[in-house]
């Protein structure tokens, strides 16, 4: 039996047309995009082509606002320390206590160096506390940093609303976006957001490849040094099969987005409805306002990897929550930020569909999931020990 994969939060599956646009750069096309010979230039047009496609996909103005990077990480730092860099007089950093440990690990780093940051909390379903957001912010704010949706629950943030509050405050504003790029509609030419990070193989796209939106007029310095790629914006030699493999996933993803946005929503609700029928477990985050692929499901009184081996077992891929925090025994920082109660906080798993899950792979998962759960629960001590509370009633969070 085909294995069904439900871990698109961590990286998804290469489109075969992202793969057929990307080998001629490898062996055909394969001159430096920096040459001014017809090996260069046929390269260079490639690129272009790229950088349009995701100018249209988020709704930048120009195409110029595109820098290439090598993925969601870097152009995080990038923008993190170039605002830093550039806005003389300020020196504090505010963001959230549930950000992408690309952002939150380089946040604690920089509180070692004096940085002074803000860590802005959320509430039960995972929704920042606008009051808190807008009291810190104050004129030594460098930058506000917040991410566009949450890679754990799906929540989905203000941020349009958030970057007007920084922008009269003197900040720059940033959002990763790695989660949101090709799953919901962005049009930045309607916001005040200055950058935005995403990545190439969040979106069917090739690994190793990103890009940071930074909107004309916003200072900027580079994080690397050396050549004048990218407009001397990030130095080095240019990945062009990683980047022509990013535009053409940019260019599928927008012609794809109802689908992303109604289809799979409609497989993710109809799995979350299966599960809660199974009782003591309940959805995590703003249910109201989330990705349309994401479900985070904690199951009472058991392991999360327990059942994520189970799952494993039966052919299912599922997470915990963070591939990039995987390995680590503590409770994801992203629910412990939401108080979710203790006998859940260990049980919670990330299923994270795409727009190639299908209505068979759901059923699946809805026939599979009862006898794990049976099993499990048979064996946990902590199950057998539970009084007869109902503090998780199977319903959605409101």
């Amino acid at each position: 039996m085909r294995p069904i994969y439900l871990d698109n939060n961590a990286t998804t599956r290469t489109d075969p047309s992202v793969v057929a646009a990307m080998l001629p750069f490898f062996s055909e096309q394969f001159g430096n995009a920096s040459s001014v010979h017809v090996f260069g230039s046929d390269v260079a047009q490639g690129v272009r082509e790229a950088r349009r496609s995701v100018q249209r996909l988020i709704g930048a103005a120009f195409d110029h606002e595109i820098v290439f990077t090598s993925g969601g990480t870097e152009s995080d730092n990038a923008a993190i320390l170039s605002a830093l860099a550039v806005q003389e007089g300020r020196d504090e950093i505010v963001t959230t206590s549930v950000e992408h440990p690309a952002v939150l690990s380089l946040v604690e780093d920089l509180d070692r160096r004096g940085i002074k940051s803000h860590l802005i909390p959320v509430d039960t379903h995972g929704r920042l506390d606008i009051e808190a957001f807008r009291r810190a912010l104050g004129p030594r704010t460098a930058i506000a940093s917040v991410m566009w949706a949450n890679n754990e629950t799906g929540t989905v943030f203000p941020v349009e609303f958030l970057a007007k509050m920084a922008r009269s405050a003197g900040a720059l504003f940033h959002t990763d976006a790695v989660q949101a790029v090709g799953r919901i509609p962005i049009d930045l030419k309607a916001t005040e957001i200055d950058m935005l990070s995403l990545s190439s193989h969040k979106l069917h796209g090739p690994k190793g490849i990103g890009a940071l939106y930074v909107r004309k007029g916003t200072k900027f310095k580079p994080l690397i040094l050396g050549g004048p790629q990218e407009r001397r914006r990030r130095a080095g030699t240019e990945n062009v099969p990683g980047i022509v493999g990013l535009g053409k996933a940019a260019e599928l993803a927008a012609t794809q987005l109802e689908q992303e946005r109604t289809g799979v929503a409609t497989l993710r609700d109809r799995m979350e409805q299966g599960i809660l029928q199974l009782g003591h477990c309940m959805v995590l985050g703003d249910v109201k306002s989330r990705l349309p692929n994401t479900s985070n499901i904690a199951f009472e009184h058991l392991e999360g990897e327990a059942i994520i081996h189970h799952l494993n077992r039966a052919g299912i891929a599922a997470s915990l929550g963070s591939a990039c925090a995987s390995g680590s025994m503590e409770p994801s920082h992203v629910l412990r930020a939401m108080n979710v109660p203790t006998q859940a906080l260990r049980g919670a798993i990330r299923f994270s569909l795409s727009r190639e899950t299908t209505e068979d792979e759901i059923d699946r998962v809805l026939h599979v999931l009862p006898d794990i759960l049976l099993k499990l629960r048979a064996w946990s001590p902590s199950w057998q020990e539970r009084a007869s509370d109902t503090s998780l009633t199977g319903e959605l969070s409101s």
